[in-house]
């Protein structure tokens, strides 16, 4: 489903009307099309200190034009604020006020993107108020932006750098076309071990020269509930980005199964991921086929909508056996088993709904709410392996589902957002194709809201 209050508003005559009656003005948001120039423009990288200049120096290896302060008048595709060396928040006053400076000078769709250091990372007071500042400061500029641009920052755990290839794949995605519709958010990266790291991310880190097309190109990856919607994109995604997609769904969604698995050049598994032997079915079906699994999306998910006041056992125990019961007792097969790669990426689908809750959806809620749960508490089993596991929290996304809602609902909940819109499948799909690769070695444990910095949550 579209939607044709963005179309209508970017023309002329409506752009004018809406103006002069207050109305929100969405803009067309710069989406990623294969072969796009990260930046059309000069990027600004301001902040002092060795991690600025070293990550100056990468981008410059882009082949990307770059400016370490504002040039008055010159028009910017994105402004890279560099605060990893901020020890008190007075630190935070010279680079903030210049990045204020660069936003007007940002083209459409452009990019603002933070770097810092985790505020639990140190005992020391003013450095950590400096640190958890920074964080407040992006989500208010995110708020701020228009033109389709977007505010997102990348927080350094541990001793990682400003230039490490975690770092790199991050600002990347930020940068990028592909990440268009996440907004107002902060990804924590970690060093990594250089042999769990391609050689594709670490040339990324050092030249910016030779991003493959196909970031996944050679792997196996597993997408459940992939007959419609959010699931058959993120099966096209992969696709596109190289990986052989195994296409799972219920048998009863047998036919669109088969034609999402024809149309990108997968293959398509039927069964019911709460069956007890679900996981076992897909590793058996992989390791005769491909010998090893890379990557599980878990984005089967249901829905079974009622006040809690009025909910009966089988609208809940479904709801809570497909969306968070499977997935626990499938990771348990996938990580007992040699099929599942020794750098394999798990990714399950989340949602606003488990951050913020939603009238009518305590069991949907509770499930989402217990996906980020897992994910965190897994995360913690893979900490300092080449294995990731991250979840994806979409917001209102335009769908079979959402188009069912009222028409007065569905306009409301469209602009509950900073970007003013709702997003699309391909936005999920490309954040997850980015968490799947190696340029998110680093990520891990994280929930990556796709929602505009919808205005509801944290």
């Amino acid at each position: 489903m579209t939607d044709r209050y963005v179309d209508l508003v970017n023309t002329p005559l409506a752009a004018r009307l809406a103006k002069a009656l207050g109305l929100p003005r969405p803009s067309v948001l710069r989406r990623y099309t294969p072969g796009e120039a990260l930046a059309t423009k000069p990027v600004l990288v301001a902040g002092s200190g060795a991690g600025a200049d070293a990550l100056a120096e990468v981008i410059l290896g882009w082949d990307v034009e770059v400016r370490r302060h504002v040039l008055p008048g010159e028009k910017l595709s994105a402004a890279v604020v560099v605060l990893d060396a901020a020890d008190s928040p007075a630190d935070l006053s010279a680079p903030l006020l210049e990045l204020g400076q660069a936003v007007k000078l940002l083209v459409p769709g452009g990019r603002v993107v933070g770097i810092s250091r985790a505020a639990e990372d140190t005992s020391d007071p003013a450095r950590a108020a400096a640190r958890q500042g920074i964080d407040g400061a992006l989500r208010s500029v995110a708020h701020e932006l228009r033109g389709g641009a977007t505010a997102n920052g990348i927080v350094l755990r541990g001793q990682t750098t400003t230039t490490d290839p975690s770092t790199i794949g991050a600002l990347r995605f930020f940068l990028s076309g592909k990440s268009a519709y996440v907004d107002g958010q902060l990804i924590e990266v970690q060093a990594v071990p250089e042999d769990s790291v391609s050689d594709v991310a670490a040339a990324t880190a050092a030249e910016g020269e030779g991003v493959p097309d196909r970031p996944l190109d050679g792997r196996t990856a597993v997408v459940t509930g992939a007959a419609r919607g959010i699931g058959a994109k993120i099966a096209e995604i992969l696709a596109r980005d190289g990986a052989h997609v195994i296409a799972v769904d219920v048998p009863a969604a047998g036919e669109q199964l088969a034609q999402v698995a024809n149309r990108v050049g997968g293959t398509a598994l039927q069964l019911d991921i709460t069956a007890p032997d679900a996981g076992t079915r897909i590793l058996e079906h992989v390791g005769q086929r491909h010998g090893t699994l890379d990557i599980v999306v878990h984005n089967a998910g249901i829905t079974r909508d009622k006040l809690l006041a009025n909910m009966d056992a089988a609208r809940w125990d479904s709801v809570i056996a497909v969306n968070i019961s499977s997935q626990l007792v499938m990771n348990e097969q996938l990580l007992a088993s040699p099929v599942f790669s020794p750098t394999g990426r798990i990714i399950s689908l989340a949602s606003t709904s488990g951050i913020a809750g939603n009238r009518g959806q305590s069991n949907y809620a509770a499930s989402k709410a217990g996906v980020m749960g897992m994910v965190r508490a897994q995360a913690a089993a893979f900490h300092g392996g080449a294995r990731t596991i991250n979840a994806v929290a979409p917001g209102f996304i335009e769908t079979d589902m959402t188009a069912k809602i009222p028409p007065l609902t569905r306009q409301v909940a469209r602009r509950l957002s900073s970007l003013q819109q709702g997003g699309l499948p391909v936005d999920v799909a490309e954040t997850i194709a980015f968490l799947a690769s190696d340029a998110a070695a680093g990520v891990n444990g994280q929930v990556v809201r796709v929602c505009g910095q919808n205005l509801v949550g944290a």
